[in-house]
């Protein structure tokens, strides 16, 4: 029965209908506010690791979760790409995340994520209610009590700066729709900040040698060179030995170049990060073998990243289309309005339309600038730091 209410001596009813209105608007108004909190982290933070503590607090607000792993990534290979955030993920279970990536058939896999229409999955729905399907459940979240997972693409259009991994304890309930929908709509804002964050301006750094270090095949590190050590330490500081969040993507890049051999990936086993010290540096694996063909150790190269590696980057952290990269190339090369023109198939009016244009988002006056900060190794002096030194 509906409540009896008086209002001026009169009776009324309430129906529950009307009363299912009322509470959901409360909670629309609560969202809303926790959405605009959100956005305002978004736009606040001063680096990626900031950001993630940042949405990390209020999206919890929001969407309820008891552990998680945030990443941001390198556009062009998904890989692991500098800045993690590891929360309330136990010591010792993080070593074989990646192998687990890329090695291990399994539902809800992050290329698969980021490459759906929607960007955002669950455990449970992936597995139509059958968590224990997957191995990534059975050997990585039922130990840790934990039941329900989220993976989310931090993604604008097609191009993907950063994952989320969200878990739930097994004694609360799954996530549910409107949960995927919240972070379905969150997702382009941290997005957007991680492709601001790359394009970002920064000042020319001094090139460094390629360092070399060997893996075995359960992912330990063997040996490496002092220059290898010293791009770690920049990478990961000085307990980088331990493997901190910080060295998440060497151990990225050493899982899909064993995928790559084994002909589950087909690679580049490769990525691009910033260190600690804010420049760009380049990892790239790759599985060596004896004479006589025997598997042998993982040899990752770390060295400075060159211009070509960071222009790609930089072209889709500044959101210029495929033919405003054509262009932009062109300009590197030295290029006129006029041979580009006859080189693009264009006329010179629409090169110098496309020049305003690409000016205008990379946020440049002449040809000049818009190359060196495309094209030039550099760093940025925003600090790059690690959430809680987590063995990842």
């Amino acid at each position: 029965m509906a409540p009896d209410v008086r209002l001026n001596g009169q009776k009324a009813f309430v129906t529950k209908q009307a009363a299912d209105t009322r509470i959901m608007t409360v909670m629309n108004v609560v969202r809303g506010h926790r959405v605009d909190a959100l956005i305002r982290a978004c736009e606040g933070a001063a680096s990626e690791l900031a950001l993630f503590e940042a949405v990390s607090d209020q999206l919890r607000e929001l969407v309820p979760f008891d552990g998680a792993a945030w990443f941001a990534t390198d556009p062009a290979t998904l890989l692991a790409a500098g800045a993690a955030r590891v929360e309330n993920v136990e010591r010792g279970v993080c070593a074989t995340y990646w192998e687990r990536e890329y090695l291990v058939e399994d539902a809800l896999l992050f290329r698969d994520v980021a490459r759906s229409s929607q960007g955002v999955a669950t455990l449970f729905d992936v597995t139509g209610d059958r968590p224990a399907d997957s191995a990534r459940y059975r050997e990585y979240l039922a130990p840790q009590g934990y039941g329900d997972e989220l993976r989310a693409a931090f993604r604008l259009g097609n191009t993907t700066w950063g994952v989320l991994d969200l878990y739930r304890d097994r004694v609360r309930t799954p996530f549910s729709k409107r949960e995927r929908e919240q972070i379905q709509q969150i997702a382009p804002m941290v997005a957007r900040a991680l492709r601001a964050f790359a394009a970002a301006r920064r000042e020319p750094a001094a090139i460094g040698g390629a360092g070399t270090a060997l893996f075995d095949d359960r992912g330990a590190l063997m040996s490496f060179d002092a220059q290898a050590g010293r791009l770690f330490e920049e990478i990961g500081g000085g307990g980088w030995q331990a493997f901190p969040a910080a060295m998440t993507p060497v151990r990225a890049v050493t899982a899909r170049a064993t995928a790559v051999l084994r002909g589950r990936d087909r690679g580049p086993a490769a990525t691009r990060l910033r260190s600690a010290a804010g420049r760009w540096i380049s990892l790239r694996a790759s599985h060596l073998h004896g004479p006589d063909g025997s598997p042998g150790p993982t040899a990752v190269t770390v060295e400075p990243a060159r211009s070509e590696q960071i222009a790609p980057i930089m072209a889709a952290a500044y959101a210029l289309t495929p033919r405003e990269q054509q262009v932009t190339r062109a300009v590197a090369r030295g290029l006129s309005s006029h041979e580009i023109a006859v080189e693009l198939f264009l006329s010179p009016h629409t090169v110098r339309d496309y020049l305003k244009t690409i000016f205008v988002k990379v946020g440049v006056t002449s040809r000049g600038e818009l190359v060196a900060t495309l094209f030039t190794e550099n760093h940025r002096d925003t600090a790059h730091e690690t959430v809680d030194q987590v063995e990842w």
